[in-house]
């Protein structure tokens, strides 16, 4: 490949990130969404994460960042991506559809006060969206992180992250970003600002 062409990439990707400082609203929501988060964990709840693919693998990034440790060592938080245990999802999967993996543990796990966060590019998974609906259903907190249409999702959740882009992996790096801003305001705001971060 050119180096003119990983040029353009990088600075794709620059200008995504630029036209979220640019617009503000999502630096905006990403407070709000580090608040909420914030609060479950002080009222004893959890914070549920769900994606298809990469995005499930985001999840799993994320729920890591909050259940281990962000920047330095403190007690672990009550995090999960909701695909890590592949014998539930095949088994769902196979028994049910695959449209219901995530909607049918939300149904069985999720609290009044918990927070589900579903990514997709889209905004139209349906195991995702349905994961939400019932989310809503039982008084959690929702948010999606989408692209910039926010699909079906913008529609059904409390908090929308719709990244301002339709490339699929300027998108997902979007999510990361705004995702570890929101994971060291919990932590800071959990259990203070740290002199030597060690990560």
């Amino acid at each position: 490949m050119d180096i003119s062409e990983i040029k353009r990439i990088i600075e794709d990707s620059i200008a995504t990130k630029q036209a979220i400082v640019s617009g503000q609203t999502l630096m905006q929501t990403a407070s709000k969404i580090a608040d909420a988060i914030t609060a479950c964990y002080r009222n004893g709840g959890k914070v549920l994460f769900c994606g298809n693919g990469g995005s499930a693998a985001d999840a799993q990034h994320l729920a890591a960042e909050l259940s281990g440790r962000f920047y330095f060592d403190r007690p672990p938080l009550d995090a999960e991506a909701l695909h890590v245990n592949s014998s539930y999802v095949t088994a769902v999967a196979n028994d049910y559809t695959y449209d219901e993996i995530y909607s049918r543990y939300v149904n069985g796990v999720g609290k009044k006060g918990d927070v589900l966060i579903g990514i997709s590019t889209s905004g139209n998974s349906e195991n995702i969206l349905r994961a939400l609906k019932v989310a809503k259903s039982k008084e959690m907190v929702t948010v999606a992180m989408t692209g910039e249409s926010g699909g079906k999702m913008k529609d059904v959740v409390d908090f929308l992250l719709n990244v301002p882009s339709t490339d699929t992996p300027r998108i997902q790096e979007a999510h990361i970003m705004l995702g570890h801003i929101f994971c060291q305001i919990v932590e800071e705001d959990l259990f203070g600002k740290n002199a030597n971060p060690q990560k």
